[in-house]
């Protein structure tokens, strides 16, 4: 299916809608402001020099461009921080259920949208960006894309009803990891994974987050508190223990060198990268 051709305009009020509503008015009141005065700055008298000529012509064109800005441009920015005033209140209220009763009830009786829309702002509250793709995400079911300094991550929240995720979702993320070079990725689900999944995401930047892991990811995300387990954070089974942070004592995940003389190599870096660059050389059993 081909994309849809977007015009100007559209990406402009999209750009809008994922600025806090705060931001939205800001532009608005200042695109006012320029464009209001661009238009009514006096067109210079005409000469007849030729030299001026073209000058004078594009003065007249951005003048007469400006007085139909000063309002089209202002009423983009206005109503994109409508747009995102209005979800944010939803993503708000969404929160508030799926933490209001014990359990992951409220969850589950969500729509698939809702749930990604929940898991988003739960991450963003973390201190995450978060680009929602709505459904036209990339190949491998990616529903969002985060991003926190430099690095990206990308999120999974398929099957948020399933009693367990099969280790084919997890196979499916890694592949769309290793083609776009992000930093890690993540795969939701109010219910549980499969042991194949659990062992499939060990050493692979891949964080499983379970029912359980998912409230109490928007509960300290609520609360404003620091997280429980550093988020991101890579779980290690098989009896391996996670190291912490030697500078910061924060808890640590596997990583992949992808450049210089150790490319290839895996090592434990801090969580909290790239606030803290502390590092662990990975011990072999």
């Amino acid at each position: 299916m081909g994309r849809r051709r977007t015009s100007v305009l559209d990406e402009l009020l999209q750009l809008a809608s994922r600025l806090h509503p705060w931001v939205g008015l800001i532009l608005a009141l200042v695109s006012y402001g320029y464009l209001s005065w661009l238009a009514q700055k006096p067109v210079p008298t005409p000469s007849p020099v030729p030299g001026q000529l073209s000058a004078l012509v594009m003065g007249s064109l951005i003048q007469s461009l400006a007085k139909i800005g000063q309002f089209l441009l202002p009423g983009v920015f206005l109503v994109g921080a409508l747009v995102s005033f209005i979800r944010r209140k939803k993503n708000e209220q969404l929160v508030e259920t799926a933490t209001a009763t014990p359990g992951t009830e409220a969850v589950t009786g969500m729509s698939w949208r809702e749930f990604e829309l929940l898991v988003g702002e739960g991450f963003r509250r973390r201190g995450f960006g978060v680009k929602d793709l709505g459904g036209q995400g990339l190949d491998g079911g990616v529903d969002l894309v985060l991003s926190r300094g430099s690095e990206r991550y990308l999120v999974q929240c398929k099957q948020w009803r399933a009693a367990k995720v099969g280790v084919a979702i997890l196979r499916e993320l890694y592949g769309v990891m290793a083609a776009q070079g992000v930093a890690g990725g993540y795969v939701v689900t109010s219910g549980a994974f499969t042991k194949d999944a659990v062992d499939f995401s060990v050493g692979r930047n891949i964080e499983l987050i379970d029912g359980p892991k998912l409230r109490r990811l928007l509960e300290d995300a609520k609360s404003g508190a620091a997280p429980r387990q550093a988020v991101p954070a890579q779980e290690i089974r098989r009896d391996r223990l996670m190291p912490t942070c030697p500078k910061c004592n924060a808890d640590m995940k596997l990583r992949e060198a992808r450049k210089g003389s150790q490319a290839g190599n895996r090592f434990w870096g801090c969580s909290r990268f790239p606030d803290c660059r502390g590092t662990s050389p990975l011990q072999s059993n």
